[in-house]
């Protein structure tokens, strides 16, 4: 698992490393990493031209020291100073190695810039000078290499305001930042390289963490011998109407593919028409009433894609809400929730799945507050709530009370198109119905939908059931990379 940290815990642990340290033995430690990086990118260092832009912070002293050790291999090593003070040691390390002190703009020709501009403990907007050569940084032609973050992204949260420094590469020092796997911050901090300066002993518990395919693999529920449809896990499906009779498919699709035992579809008319056409597995009941009933008995719910918002919908949702299982909430149904709260009133799990503009809906947010502050919108939904958030979009988020934010690696921009949220539910759905919590079924299921994604796009474009027909092949691209 990779565990991010804020700003504040990384303070924390490298005050106490540092007691216990020669003085500067850590920025050494620090440069020593970020240098090897830097030197592994150029491949050859001998002649190579490196710009380091300089702060008056420790990132700064870092990328001074890390241009001594580049300059006493041969690299044209210029500094700009950009602080209000610079790390006086570390300058003359530099200097003394050959480097020297740019007299003016030397960017734009540099084979490789090192961003050293701002550290973990800046927030808010790049002041100038700093603001201008972030951005003659992002129109070089050299790779950029950010040391910790990237100039201008909050550590801490992933926040951007105003300009940022675009890196090819970030190299983080002792521990991820969840800054770098937030977004925006996480989509300017390229590929993320990270320098074990021995904080581990001293990190608290994470604010954030990420599963990798061994985790994955590690949580998915396996039959055993004994295993039957029933044992396995029953989900039932609320979705779908006349007007939007795919959501039902797909979700089913998903649900199916994700390995439920069975999976219990109701719904109108024309939807039943529908799964029963694509998906002969499925159980099928006809709703005439807005009742569950007869459906019969199952472990968990999904609710809501393409269900309509009208009364029958509404009370459709009041039952399956009121059931004593996870139900696990998307689409229609969190319109539904969001003009009824108190549906959400109940004492088993819940599972929400919004994208930015349904949450909006739910806490009274703003959409684009959403989107700058993925992390703490998603918290504050799940405190609000009293439920499990996962937060669709460029970073997907699960959000837990009390328990470490996780965010998801993996995916491909081809998601981005309709229906691909209903296959996710039903994936969800599943693992809820086969005994996963709501935190990890959230987790498990964005993480398989983005590898699934990427295994159906392969560099093209997707529809939604390409989704559904390749989460087998992600549980299995999983597996095989956990042996």
């Amino acid at each position: 698992m990779r565990t991010a940290y804020t700003a504040d815990q990384i303070r924390g642990a490298e005050h106490a490393l540092m007691a216990r340290l020669p003085e500067g033995a850590l920025m050494q430690r620090a440069a020593a990493g970020l240098a090897a990086v830097c030197a592994d990118l150029l491949g050859r260092v001998y002649g190579r031209r490196v710009v380091l832009l300089v702060g008056s912070g420790d990132n700064g002293g870092d990328a001074l020291y890390a241009g001594e050790r580049l300059a006493r291999r041969g690299a044209r090593v210029e500094a700009v100073l950009a602080g209000s003070k610079t790390h006086e040691a570390g300058l003359r390390a530099l200097l003394d190695a050959g480097g020297r002190v740019a007299d003016g703009h030397v960017v734009e020709a540099a084979d490789l810039i090192i961003d050293g501009l701002v550290g973990i403990g800046a927030s808010g907007a790049l002041r100038e000078p700093y603001a201008r050569l972030a951005q003659e940084a992002n129109a070089a032609r050299g790779t950029v290499v950010a040391v910790d973050v990237p100039s201008g992204v909050d550590a801490s949260s992933g926040r951007v305001e105003g300009a940022a420094v675009r890196a090819g590469v970030t190299v983080t020092m002792g521990a991820y930042k969840t800054g770098l796997l937030v977004d925006p911050g996480a989509a300017v901090a390229g590929r993320v390289e990270l320098c074990d300066i021995g904080l581990g002993p001293y990190l608290p518990d994470p604010d954030v963490a990420a599963l990798t395919g061994r985790d994955v693999d590690g949580l998915l529920p396996r039959p055993g011998g004994e295993s039957d449809k029933y044992r396995r896990g029953v989900l039932g499906v609320a979705a779908g109407s006349d007007l939007f009779t795919g959501a039902a498919v797909l979700a089913v699709g998903g649900a199916l593919r994700g390995g439920a035992g069975m999976v219990r579809y109701a719904g109108r008319e024309a939807p039943v028409a529908q799964v029963r056409a694509q998906w002969p597995e499925a159980v099928v009941t006809l709703l005439d009433e807005p009742s569950i009933e007869h459906v019969g008995r199952v472990q968990a719910w999904v609710l809501g894609p393409g269900l309509g918002t009208d009364a029958w919908a509404h009370e459709l949702a009041a039952r399956v809400l009121a059931t004593d299982v996870p139900v696990l909430v998307d689409a229609d149904g969190l319109t539904l929730v969001s003009r009824d709260p108190g549906l959400l009133r109940r004492a088993a799990p819940v599972l929400i799945t919004p994208h930015a503009g349904e949450l909006s809906r739910l806490i009274g947010a703003d959409r684009a507050a959403i989107e700058a502050a993925r992390l703490e919108h998603a918290r504050r939904a799940a405190a609000e709530l009293g439920v499990t958030v996962l937060l669709k979009g460029s970073t997907t988020v699960v959000a837990e009370e009390g328990r470490p934010a996780r965010v998801n690696v993996t995916g491909t921009p081809w998601l981005a198109t309709g229906g691909t949220g209903d296959v996710l539910s039903g994936l969800a759905g599943a693992l809820l119905a086969q005994g996963l919590s709501c935190y990890d079924a959230a987790s498990c299921a964005a993480f398989l939908h983005g590898v699934a994604g990427g295994l159906a796009a392969d560099g093209a474009p997707l529809a939604a059931a390409d989704v559904a027909t390749a989460i087998p092949a992600a549980m299995r691209t999983v597996a095989e990379a956990a042996r």
